[in-house]
């Protein structure tokens, strides 16, 4: 009776013990987790509280304003709009000019995709429903407008501040006369078609309506996707990007190991060159096998752009080329430097503004791409810029192709590229300009450098 007695208090005395030290271990794992959450808590709001005050500041807001309408007037001339970018990050947010330049790189590459998604989508009506955009261009100069940046580069490395501001300032100025001449050339087309027709109409539009500019075939009313040309683009702009990677930056830094600017560096480097013939001469000669199996040969002022000799098939490369070196030199995007050169040559305004955005959206998702795999600082900033340029890309479309539909005018476009010349050579210039004296003043060596 007694052991069952003693057997019982035990266990009382056990299960008040084991009931005890459960509450002990349940208050203090609460307190434990009520002091992480709190924490947690605090981490965030903290987080939020830095945020807010650094980096949401009045500069901030009122540079992504200044990149909204950037990329709305940009966009609606096809271009990428890195000139007006770059001096609005560093002169009123406050960036320096390497952070500026890695967020130009997704910026354009926000505003570009707005372009093709459009362009892809929608068609445009001035064209009966057909495709805008010359895919047959953007196959012929996207090889050697990549091949073109990365010399850009190396100069950039080698020419000292003073020359690279200097010939950016000649260059500019010399578009922007291009660019605001062909702008009142198709002006006074239009005004002389009204007054002529009581319409609205301009011929060489009538003669792009039979098909894209390097394509002699018919095309259907109902618009085909060109599959098969948008698959060499991107093999064209993978071989490059695989070139990139083993390369690496001039540090070092990429998917090998290799000594920085050493033999390796350049030996993959000089393989763009091939790359970029080998592709340009490919596209050429099944260019030419189309063109002599296509039974119309009647447009000769389309023919006599690339079919009249040598010079003329290599117009469109040799100027993709220029535009990429000098895209790479003056640390800007291609369409801003090529669709002054397509104008100049007679292509017309909504061809080139499409066609120039359908290759920038190339060149610059590998720029974003790099600055990715090399270790890029503050992406979420640079993500939220990006979708600014987006909606401001869409805006600038709506707004170009509505003016253009309701007053007839496809010289609108010329002149919103005209906008973009003049206010990037004024910004670049001068932020060149104070780059230059500063370095005057401070003494530094403003001599040529090595490229490593």
């Amino acid at each position: 009776m007694n052991f069952c007695k003693t057997r019982t208090h035990n266990f009382f005395t056990c299960l008040t013990l084991f009931l005890a030290n459960f509450v002990r271990l349940s208050q203090s794992y609460a307190k434990k987790t009520q002091l992480e959450d709190t924490l947690h808590v605090n981490h965030f709001l903290n987080k939020i509280q830095q945020w807010s005050s650094h980096q949401v500041t009045a500069s901030t807001v009122i540079a992504g304003l200044l990149c909204f309408i950037a990329a709305s007037i940009s966009r609606a001339g096809g271009i990428g709009g890195g000139g007006l970018f770059i001096p609005i990050l560093t002169l009123v947010a406050g960036l320096e000019l390497k952070t500026a330049t890695s967020f130009s790189a997704f910026m354009v590459t926000g505003g570009s995709t707005a372009n093709v998604m459009y362009n892809i989508l929608v068609t445009s009506s001035r064209f009966g429903g057909k495709i805008v955009t010359d895919y047959d261009i953007a196959l012929l100069s996207q090889p050697c407008m990549l091949l073109g940046v990365n010399i850009g580069v190396i100069c950039n490395r080698v020419f000292p501040e003073w020359l690279v501001t200097t010939l950016f300032a000649v260059f500019l100025a010399w578009s922007t006369f291009k660019t605001c001449r062909n702008g009142f050339f198709h002006w006074k087309s239009e005004s002389e078609s009204v007054n002529r027709c009581g319409v609205l109409r301009d011929e060489s539009y009538d003669e792009i309506s039979k098909g894209p500019l390097l394509n002699k075939e018919e095309i259907n009313n109902k618009v085909k996707f060109p599959r098969i040309k948008l698959g060499v683009l991107v093999m064209i702009w993978l071989s490059f990007f695989v070139l990139y990677l083993l390369r690496g930056n001039r540090y070092g830094q990429g998917i090998i190991t290799i000594k920085p600017c050493g033999v390796g560096y350049w030996i993959i480097s000089s393989l763009q060159i091939p790359v970029a013939i080998v592709f340009t001469t490919w596209i050429l000669c099944r260019k030419e096998c189309n063109q002599n199996k296509a039974p119309n040969h009647q447009e000769r002022d389309i023919e006599d752009i690339i079919s009249s000799g040598p010079s003329k098939k290599l117009i469109f490369p040799f100027m993709a080329l220029m535009a990429g070196i000098m895209g790479g030199l003056f640390g800007i995007g291609g369409g801003m430097l090529i669709s002054p050169l397509l104008l100049h040559v007679g292509i017309p305004p909504e061809v080139t503004a499409t066609t120039c955005s359908f290759m920038v959206f190339f060149s610059s998702t590998m720029s974003a791409f790099q600055y990715l795999l090399l270790g890029m600082k503050d992406i979420y900033t640079a993500l939220i810029f990006a979708i600014i340029c987006f909606i401001g890309s869409l805006v600038g479309l709506l707004v170009i192709k509505r003016a253009i539909q309701k007053f007839g005018r496809a010289s609108l476009i010329v002149f919103s590229v005209s906008i973009v010349l003049t206010l990037s050579a004024i910004l670049m210039t001068s932020f060149g300009a104070l780059n230059v004296w500063r370095d005057y003043t401070s003494g530094k060596y403003m001599g040529f450098k090595l490229p490593c």
